[in-house]
């Protein structure tokens, strides 16, 4: 599958948009990367990830504690991809390109590979968000169908009620079957993978002999089998479900598009950033919890249209790009509440349950 061009328009929205964020910045005297209060999270997340994995394994501790520590260990996990690699690899945690590499190397640590993020996340995704045949992210067959175009399985007629499980699986898939798919097929989906150097394939290797030697065989030796593979399990699958809610809540709800190209022009509907803003949603941007512990990403309207700007930035830019959505009469989707957009979730893999509805 060709990828496809986006429309181009005299007035270019995007073009306004980032007029208008330009001049926040410029007003306010501000970088649009990372600050202090990211730096500090950031130190506070691996100290803690440290300190938790520490006692965990050298420590072993009574069986209801070691599982509520696994489960943390898991959130934590979760934030640090959020908050720093995910910044890291969009080169927006830092001014600073080899601290943005430092931070990205941290999904490396945790078992994934960032070369392959950058093309299947920074690349095709960000591109091409819900485009179907080309978003590798919104491909789950056999287990989920996430859009309309997608094959109809026998299996679907539940997925709204097995969703979770499925998810679940997504960390502990990732890091020991999918990073290999790609590795040794060179590309994600239909998308070949850009040549990777000696150096990439080192650090693809390295990195995935030290995670198995850090969270497989030192936790085997000190605890046994049977404890690790029950904590890693524990862990793992919790780590997927954060990781998959927060992706599924902003691209894959009632209210998002999965528009595709035109059939002989090969060429999408709308200029890029409107289709961004039909294509991801925001969730509980008003819940400081949440949006400290997942990154900003419950901001993922901004995020889309503004990659390599920090999410610590992201509720100020929010009302400038709600304002210009209002002037150019373009959709933003925003769930107040994150039941709320649960529910729509839900919903959308229901709607997606019935045969008829392909």
């Amino acid at each position: 599958m060709a990828s496809p061009k986006f429309s181009s328009a005299s007035q270019s929205f995007h073009g306004e948009l980032k007029r208008r964020i330009s001049e926040y910045f410029t007003k306010e005297g501000k970088e649009s990367t990372g600050n202090f209060s990211l730096y500090f999270k950031a130190i506070l997340l691996v100290v803690s990830f440290i300190a938790v994995y520490t006692h965990l394994v050298f420590y072993t501790p009574t069986t209801w504690l070691a599982i509520v520590e696994c489960i943390v260990l898991g959130g934590l996990t979760a934030a640090i991809g959020f908050n720093i690699m995910h910044d890291g690899l969009h080169g927006s945690f830092s001014r600073n390109k080899w601290i943005n590499e430092l931070a990205g190397l941290s999904l490396n640590f945790l078992g994934a590979n960032n070369f392959m993020w950058r093309s299947k996340h920074n690349i095709i995704h960000h591109t091409y968000t819900n485009i179907e045949g080309i978003d590798d992210d919104i491909e789950a067959k056999p287990l989920l169908r996430l859009c309309e175009t997608q094959k109809y399985y026998k299996i679907h007629r539940f997925q709204h009620w097995y969703f979770w499980l499925a998810y679940s699986l997504l960390y502990i898939w990732w890091v020991f079957f999918t990073d290999y798919k790609k590795y040794f097929l060179g590309r994600i989906g239909p998308t070949s993978l850009t040549k990777m150097s000696i150096g990439d394939h080192i650090s693809f290797w390295g990195f995935k002999l030290l995670h198995a030697f850090i969270f497989v065989a030192v936790p085997i030796y000190t605890l046994g089998f049977s404890s690790w593979l029950i904590g890693f399990l524990i862990y793992g699958m919790f780590t997927g479900v954060v990781l998959s809610i927060v992706f599924q809540l902003a691209h894959t709800v009632e209210h998002t598009h999965f528009p595709k190209a035109n059939v002989e022009t090969n060429r999408m509907e709308d200029e890029w950033a409107i289709h961004q803003l039909k294509t991801t949603a925001n969730f509980a941007t008003r819940n400081r919890l949440i949006s400290w512990w997942v990154g900003g990403l419950n901001f993922q309207v901004e995020h889309h249209l503004f990659p390599r700007i920090s999410h610590v930035h992201y509720p100020a830019i929010s009302k400038i790009i709600k304002k210009a959505c209002e002037d150019f009469n373009v959709p933003y989707i925003e769930y107040p509440k994150m039941r709320v957009a649960v529910a729509s979730h839900v919903n959308h893999l229901k709607n997606l349950s019935r045969k008829n509805n392909h």
